[in-house]
């Protein structure tokens, strides 16, 4: 089922919200003013505020007219109170579309040098990114890099998508339409499918210590569990997240425990689990430790150490003999074989749902910006291999997370 889908697209499901629309200057302005227009209908109050270069491309008389509400610039415009802060204050929630490269790096960087910026960073409501830009800004490493950042704190993202650009081009970095960026707004607003369930996430990888300045671990970014943490949260899930050395900013709205080993998040999960609705498992857990790590530096001036390893516990399957009604989501990372050795976990580890995800190849895996992967399922509905942003698999894993908690219920 699509966001869409999931969502209804009419009548008043935002009466009385108040959406802070920060509108900036892309050509894609024009569908801002069908946004405001669609925001409006679901009962929601829009103000919109609106960059220099915004107002070059549609004028601010026409989201007035469709809001019935003053459009605001100018950060000086007024001196009887500190308009940033009112604006952000008043909100609900904060979105920025079209959300062009520039403003996003303003917003990774934590910029504030006119209206938009100032109100934005001073805002502590949930934040909604529609980025709309040519192909090649978008996909520049500076750009990457910022959405990474975004992404890390729990920034929603929709779209771009791709198709026709400024210039006669046609690309990825085309803004999501108004119907897609409403009912995103909408899933941020109103109760989600998730609300009140208690979702454990775990995240990244583990380091396991060879001696005082040394360890074995893998090249688990923690992005993925990450954003499933914040999709969960933005759901309604109450999410831990137990994180492995990853360095993420915590999402929004979400509680993060921090552990080492396999044997700490081990710890921790089996802790939480009896009291959680549902556990996923995105982190890459070692499955090897040294036998006998050394609490000194090894010297070279020793000669090449040999190392013994032991096998880590199998946090997964150990949690598939514990489980009493919870949900639980596997993630498995493989070079061959993918969906044949995902249905064989799915089977041996007593699991509901597992992501088999394509890892070894050119822009697939750790580290990468989209994961290539198959969601197999102990009742079937299978999605079969194909290529997902991280936010989409993360909001493809919490559908089946809600479908799953509410039959049980």
């Amino acid at each position: 089922m699509s966001p869409t889908e999931r969502t209804p697209s009419s009548g008043s499901a935002l009466s009385g919200r108040r959406v802070l629309l920060v509108v900036t200057g892309g050509i894609a302005a024009y569908k801002s003013a069908v946004l405001a227009r669609l925001l409006r209908g679901r009962g929601a109050q829009v103000q919109v505020v609106m960059t220099e270069a915004a107002r070059r491309f549609v004028g601010p008389a026409t989201f007035e007219a469709l809001t019935g509400r003053a459009v605001h610039s100018d950060l000086f415009e007024q001196s009887e109170d500190v308009l940033h802060v009112r604006l952000a204050r008043d909100a609900d929630v904060a979105v920025v579309a079209p959300a062009t490269a520039d403003m996003l790096a303003k917003l990774a960087l934590g910029l504030a040098d006119d209206l938009a910026s100032s109100a934005l960073l001073e805002a502590r409501c949930p934040l909604l990114v529609a980025p709309a830009m040519h192909s090649g800004m978008w996909e520049s490493p500076a750009t990457r890099r910022n959405m990474r950042t975004l992404g890390d704190r729990g920034v929603a993202v929709v779209g771009p998508v791709s198709g026709p650009l400024a210039a006669g081009d046609e690309g990825i970095g085309r803004m999501a339409e108004p119907e897609d960026i409403a009912a995103a707004v909408q899933r941020l607003l109103v109760p989600g499918d998730l609300d009140g369930a208690r979702v454990i996430v775990t995240a990244g990888p583990t380091h396991e210590p060879v001696d005082a300045v040394r360890y074995l671990g893998n090249r688990s970014s923690g992005r993925m569990g990450a954003a499933l943490a914040a999709a969960a949260a933005r759901r309604g899930a109450r999410v831990t997240l137990v994180l492995g050395p990853a360095g993420l900013d915590a999402p929004a709205g979400v509680e993060v425990v921090g552990v080492e080993t396999a044997a700490e998040m081990g710890a921790v999960v089996g802790r939480l689990f009896d009291d959680a609705d549902a556990v996923v498992m995105a982190a890459a857990v070692a499955d090897f430790r040294p036998a006998s790590p050394r609490t000194d530096k090894i010297k070279k001036e020793g000669g090449v150490p040999t190392l013994d390893l032991e096998p880590t516990e199998d946090i997964l399957a150990g949690l598939g003999k514990r489980k009493s009604g919870q949900v639980l989501v596997g993630f498995a990372a493989e070079t061959l074989d993918v969906e044949a050795e995902g249905r064989r976990k799915l089977s041996e580890k007593n699991l509901d749902v597992i992501v088999a995800n394509q890892v070894g190849s050119p822009g697939t895996g750790f580290g990468s910006q989209t994961n290539r992967a198959a969601i197999l399922s102990r009742g079937g509905d299978d999605v079969p291999m194909r290529e997902w942003t991280k936010q989409e698999l993360s909001e493809a894993v919490c559908d089946r997370l809600a479908a799953l908690l509410a039959a049980r219920r």
